[in-house]
């Protein structure tokens, strides 16, 4: 069973280049397209079916290359959705979805006819009710045969291309045979003008016929929407994709070729250019090939059966990459996710397999009440999905690889210049095709819509479906839009400016529908200039992740602010923590439960999205070089101290998740030299690559790259992505460079008093000479004040020795420690109290006080203002 519950290894490559081709459906293609070709552009078709390649080939390289660095049976909706966003993602599914539905309704028609043919009923074929009728019939059989299981699909399969391929190449050897033993009427010898392409008399009629040469060519990439259930997931199908147009480009060039030589391009009898035959040439073709003898008529018959059965191994493989492109959209939760559903016997999508069936179903039965001629339009219009999807995805193979083209020349070729011209062929077609289609007498229907009056059915079906999906898509969106900017609004904006560290950082959010989740870091100013730093990850996506880590990032920046060791932050957040989930389990009894419905909104389950929150808090300390920190869950930090140039991983204490019962908390200390450099980041980052060890390895390289310092760490941030994460992300990912720093000893002063009260006049002394060197002789006056309030107290309550510490930083901090234990408190003395008043008059001299325990006792800090530096 593979990753999404689909049947594993399958399928090989022969299934999978099987697959490939009869997708295409190319007895059916070629009959229902070559004489569209041959109206369009004359002479000229078999170059045209030829050209008509090229932009595939180029966009069959996207489908590998992409494939190749993510194998996800969503092809163009994942990739586009990795490469540009959620919207951009679900309009290359529903460009999926569209054409597929539209191509159903063209190859329930053809299907539908030739069966009537096949048993002699040529009235039943001529007519309409009948072949919609018998169309729906096939529709529901080939769902059901795609419901039994994809290796069952794809051993009809195989039976059914035997067939057609032998039936295409006799029919081709035939036909040049007799053009050049005993040609029919209007035939023709082979002409090398056949295949210059600049005989084509306009732009339009090139335009024309390469567009339904592209639908002839259209289907092959099912062998890479089966990617999950073959072999070698990530490189079996790339290779079927290529393999397949290559193939399909010689029987093509074969059967147009030979088609044309014995049948010529007249406007009359066989000739392929007779308009009441461009929807089915080969029908009329068979009897002049093979005679009216026996033998002849029992070839005509397998030829019928020829295309019926093209048709309906189509219809199989369109269901296939249809229902699999849905399925992986339920699973991303940009669809309901009942479609996400998978047999338990057969291990293929339920709910997407048979509501595909059953859109494409109505699709026929709508089309046909409205379409003067429903095959021809579907073609026309599904090719205006056709070119918008693989256009999408040529564009999409660009900007998904963007960060390694420059990596070899072979990455640039088929990366991106190959799959960009593809996607820019396609968009131009798109474009041109748009604006042709939408004449009022192109096309053999047209709708008179309001404002723009009457319009070509074929853009009202095929741009109409395609706007269709372009006003759903904010609905469908909505969830990971809103989860997005929750995200991004509680994620700093820019990392604040440290005297203690340079940091850098960057985030990456999951690329899939919902993929929004709680990563999370930060650098917390706290006292006496040092600086916290936290990276964390809440599990789960959508907005209730994105909510829970705002939470926690509140919390922990309101408990740092306490100046709580890491090993104690660490246990009250956890509490927090496990408040969040008590109080949401309360609220799920009252009536608010979370269901699976949520799901399909983005919304994880409450104790997903709060319990198992791994984090990691650090304290670096710029005056002694000290860092002490204390993890949750499996956090790791990465070191490079400037002399060893090379990283390595400290081993840290265990501690649980937060919100997870477990062994006590615990930090560690050590000595960081200036210069170090400390990468904290999630789990995320290493999802790329070959387990835990070798993302490590590959971290190590990048960070050890810098060891001379020369590269910003906004430099290495982004080398560090590129190389880690060179296409989009599963799961969120979080990275926070930080290089330390040691204060210059210029820039703070302290003094060790004995417990003396003697000592208060010395140390206010000493502070005021102090001031005055750093030209700070306005806050003499306030600092003498706060060291004699401070000292004196520690003096009379604490006992033991004392520490005066000034830094000038951005601010003016005076530190006192002693050794006691116990916070002073701040209180409002009352009129007639003769103390109490100390702490009152500090707080309202200074900007900020407050406390921090150290293991030998407490520090008090207050912070003051300094002066504006003074005018020229």
């Amino acid at each position: 069973m593979g990753r999404k519950g689909l049947k594993n290894n399958a399928l090989g490559l022969f299934s999978s280049v099987v697959i490939g081709i009869a997708s295409t459906a190319p007895a059916y293609s070629l009959a229902a397209t070559l004489g569209l070709i041959v109206t369009a552009v004359g002479l000229q078709a078999p170059i045209v079916t030829m050209l008509s390649f090229l932009p595939m080939l180029l966009i069959a390289y996207a489908f590998r290359e992409l494939n190749a660095s993510n194998a996800d049976c969503g092809t163009t909706f994942t990739w586009a959705t990795r490469a540009f966003g959620p919207r951009t993602g679900w309009m290359g599914g529903w460009g999926i979805v569209v054409a597929n539905v539209i191509v159903m309704a063209s190859l329930a028609e053809i299907a539908g006819s030739y069966g009537f043919r096949l048993v002699g009923q040529d009235a039943l074929a001529e007519d309409r009710l009948w072949t919609t009728v018998a169309g729906v019939v096939w529709i529901a059989v080939m769902t059901a045969v795609c419901y039994v299981g994809i290796e069952f699909s794809a051993a009809v399969q195989r039976w059914l291309l035997c067939l057609e391929v032998g039936m295409l190449v006799l029919f081709a050897v035939a036909a040049l045979i007799r053009v050049y033993t005993d040609p029919p009427s209007g035939a023709m010898h082979v002409s090398a003008s056949w295949f210059d392409p600049f005989e084509v008399s306009s732009v339009k009629g090139l335009t024309s016929g390469l567009l339904a040469g592209v639908f002839i060519y259209w289907g092959w990439d099912t062998a890479v929407s089966i990617n999950e259930e073959t072999v070698d997931s990530t490189r079996i199908p790339g290779r079927a994709a290529v393999l397949s147009t290559v193939l399909l480009l010689v029987l093509y060039a074969l059967v147009a070729t030979s088609a044309q030589a014995f049948a010529g391009v007249g406007s009359s009898g066989i000739g392929l250019g007779n308009p009441g035959d461009s929807d089915d040439v080969l029908s009329g073709l068979g009897e002049a090939v093979f005679g009216h003898e026996t033998a002849g008529l029992v070839l005509t018959r397998l030829l019928i059966l020829m295309v019926l059965t093209s048709a309906l191994a189509s219809t199989l493989t369109t269901i296939l990459p249809l229902a699999r492109t849905v399925f992986s959209m339920a699973v991303h939760k940009a669809v309901p996710a009942r479609f996400a559903r998978v047999h338990r016997r057969f291990l293929t999508p339920t709910w997407s397999t048979v509501a595909m069936g059953a859109v494409s179903v109505a699709f026929l039965v709508v089309l046909t009440s409205f379409s003067g001629n429903v095959l021809a339009d579907s073609i026309d219009s599904v090719g205006l999905a056709i070119t918008f999807q693989y256009g999408l995805t040529g564009f999409a193979c660009v900007r998904y690889h963007r960060r390694v083209l420059r990596r070899s020349t072979k990455d640039l070729v088929f990366k991106g210049v190959l799959p960009g011209l593809g996607g820019l062929i396609m968009f131009c077609l798109f474009c041109y095709a748009a604006y042709v289609y939408a004449a009022p007498g192109y096309g053999a229907t047209s709708v008179d819509l309001p404002l723009l009056g009457p319009t070509g059915g074929v853009t009202f079906v095929g741009l109409g479906a395609l706007l269709l999906g372009l006003l759903l898509m904010p609905v469908v969106t909505r969830g990971h839009t809103v989860a997005l900017k929750l995200q991004r609004s509680l994620l700093p904006r820019r990392l604040p400016r440290h005297t203690a560290v340079d940091t850098a950082s960057r985030y990456l959010p999951a690329d899939s529908g919902s993929g929004v989740g709680g990563d999370w870091y930060d650098v917390i100013p706290l006292s006496g200039t040092r600086v916290g730093l936290v990276v964390g990850d809440v599990p789960g996506h959508g907005l209730r992740a994105a909510a829970t880590m705002g939470r926690l990032r509140t919390g922990v920046r309101v408990l740092a602010r306490l100046d709580l060791a890491p090993d104690e932050l660490l246990s009250r957040l956890g509490d927090l923590a496990e408040q969040a989930v008590h109080e949401r389990e309360a609220g799920g009894a009252q009536g608010h439960p979370w269901s699976p419905a949520h799901a399909s909104m983005g919304v994880s389950s409450p104790a997903d999205a709060s319990m198992g929150v791994t984090c990691l808090y650090a304290v670096y300390d710029p005056v002694s070089g000290e860092c002490s920190l204390a993890r949750a869950g499996e956090s790791v930090l990465a070191v490079v101290e400037p002399r060893r140039g090379e990283a390595h991983f400290p081993r840290l204490p265990p501690g649980p998740p937060l919100g997870v019962a477990g062994v006590p908390y615990r930090s560690t200390e050590f000595r960081l030299p200036p210069g170090s450099l400390l990468a904290l980041f999630t789990g995320g980052l290493l999802q790329a690559t070959d387990g835990g060890d070798a993302g490590r390895a590959e971290l190590s390289r990048v960070l050890a790259g810098n060891r001379d310092g020369r590269e910003s760490l906004d430099e290495v941030c982004d080398r560090a992505v590129t190389t880690l994460l060179p296409g989009p992300v599963d799961v969120d990912a979080t990275l926070l460079l930080v290089r330390t720093r040691l204060l210059d000893r210029s820039r703070f002063a302290q003094w060790e008093l004995p417990p003396d009260p003697a000592a208060v006049a010395t140390v206010r002394a000493a502070v005021g000479k102090q001031l005055g060197d750093w030209d700070l002789d306005e806050l003499v006056f306030t600092t003498e004040l706060v060291v004699s309030e401070l000292v004196t107290n520690a003096i009379r309550y604490a006992g033991g020795p004392v520490r005066v510490r000034l830094i000038r930083d951005r601010t003016l901090i005076c530190e006192v420690s002693d050794t006691g234990h116990t916070a002073p408190n701040l209180r409002h003395a009352a009129t007639d109290d003769e103390g109490g008043r100390g702490l009152f008059i500090i707080a309202q001299m200074t900007h900020h006080w407050g406390t921090r325990y150290t293991p030998t006792g407490k520090t008090l800090w207050t912070e003051q203002d300094l002066p504006p530096p003074a005018g020229p």
